[in-house]
C-alpha cells in the first residue's frame, strides 16, 4: 500500500497541481488585459496557481512536498509569509527603492488589506520554488565547500555585522541600500542558533551548501515570475535604485536580480525565528534527508 502510494506520487502530476495550473491560465491574462485596478484581486490566485504547480512537480519528483507534507505547516508558511515582507516595506520607507503605480486609488486600509493578501504568498512561492530545486541533479551532486561553523565567534561577527549594516542603510539609505537584503540575515541567523532554531549553518557547518544554493536558485526563478507578471499589471512596482537604474528585465534592473539571493536567506531566518517564538523549532521547509 505505502509503495504504491509513493509510486503513483512520483509518477503522476498530483491534482492540486491542475488546480494550479487552471488558476494561472485565468488569472494571468486577466492580470495583463482587463482594465482597471485587476491586479489587486488577480495576483493572490495567479501566485496560488504557482505555489500549487510547484508544490506538484516536488511531488512527483521526489514522493513528498511541502503541502503533502504537513497542511498545517503549509499554511503557516502563508501566516508567517505577510508580516516578514511588512519588513521590507518598513525599511523601503527609509530607502525608497519602489513604489506602486496604481496604489493613489487606493485609500491605506484598501491597500494594507490588499497588500497584505498579496504578499502572503512570497515564502512559499520560494521555498517550494527552493525545493523543486533541490530534487535536481545539480543540487544532489554538489560536492562539499566552504565550512562555516555556528561558533560564538563567528555568530558574533554575524551579529554585529548585521547591525552594522542596519545602521548604515538607515543612515545612508542613497549609498548602503544593498543592505536591506544583507542585514536581516546577519541579525537573524545567531539569534536562531542561540535560540535552538533552525538555521542554515546546520549543513554549511559540514560544508554541505545545497540548501543554501536551493535557496538561490529558487528566489531568482520566482524572481523571475513576479517580474515577468508584474510588468503588464495594474497597480504595480516600479524601481528607483540609484546607480543601477540599466539594463532592465521587466522592471527590474539586471543588477537587482542580485538582492533575490540574500533575500532568500532572510526570510529563511525569518520563517525559523517565528516559527521557533511559537514553539515549533523542528519545523522546516525540507525534509531531514536534504539536511544531510
Amino acid at each position: 500500500m505505502n509503495w504504491s502510494l509513493s509510486n503513483y506520487r512520483k509518477n503522476n502530476f498530483a491534482l492540486h497541481g491542475w488546480i494550479g495550473l487552471c488558476l494561472i491560465m485565468v488569472a494571468w491574462p486577466l492580470n495583463w488585459l482587463l482594465p482597471g485596478l485587476r491586479t489587486l484581486f488577480l495576483f493572490f490566485p495567479l501566485w496560488l496557481g504557482y505555489i500549487l504547480i510547484v508544490d506538484a512537480l516536488t511531488l512527483q519528483r521526489k514522493g513528498t512536498s511541502l503541502l503533502t507534507r504537513s497542511g498545517w505547516r503549509y499554511l503557516g508558511l502563508f501566516l508567517v509569509s505577510a508580516p516578514a515582507w511588512w519588513l521590507f516595506e518598513v525599511l523601503n520607507v527609509r530607502v525608497q527603492n519602489w513604489l506602486y503605480i496604481g496604489s493613489e486609488h487606493l485609500t491605506s486600509f484598501q491597500f494594507g488589506l490588499t497588500a497584505t493578501i498579496n504578499f502572503s504568498t512570497v515564502i512559499p512561492a520560494i521555498f517550494g520554488t527552493a525545493e523543486l530545486i533541490s530534487t535536481t541533479q545539480l543540487i544532489q551532486n554538489m560536492k562539499p565547500g566552504l565550512v562555516i561553523r555556528p561558533d560564538r565567534r563567528t555568530t558574533l561577527i554575524f551579529f554585529a555585522a548585521g547591525w552594522g549594516m542596519l545602521a548604515l542603510l538607515l543612515f545612508w539609505p542613497t549609498y548602503f541600500f544593498p543592505f536591506m537584503w544583507l542585514s536581516v540575515y546577519f541579525i537573524l541567523e545567531p539569534i536562531n542558533i542561540w535560540l535552538g532554531n533552525r538555521h542554515l549553518a546546520e549543513g554549511t557547518q559540514g560544508g554541505n551548501w545545497r540548501m543554501v544554493i536551493s535557496l538561490w536558485l529558487g528566489a531568482l526563478l520566482t524572481g523571475l515570475f513576479w517580474e515577468m507578471w508584474n510588468y503588464y499589471a495594474y497597480p504595480k512596482w516600479v524601481y528607483t535604485v540609484p546607480g543601477v537604474g540599466f539594463l532592465h528585465v521587466f522592471e527590474m534592473p539586471l543588477l537587482g536580480y542580485g538582492g533575490y539571493l540574500p533575500f532568500a536567506l532572510e526570510i529563511y531566518a525569518l520563517y525559523h525565528l517565528v516559527v521557533g517564538l511559537v514553539g515549533k523549532k523542528n519545523w522546516d521547509y525540507v525534509t531531514p534527508l536534504d539536511r544531510k
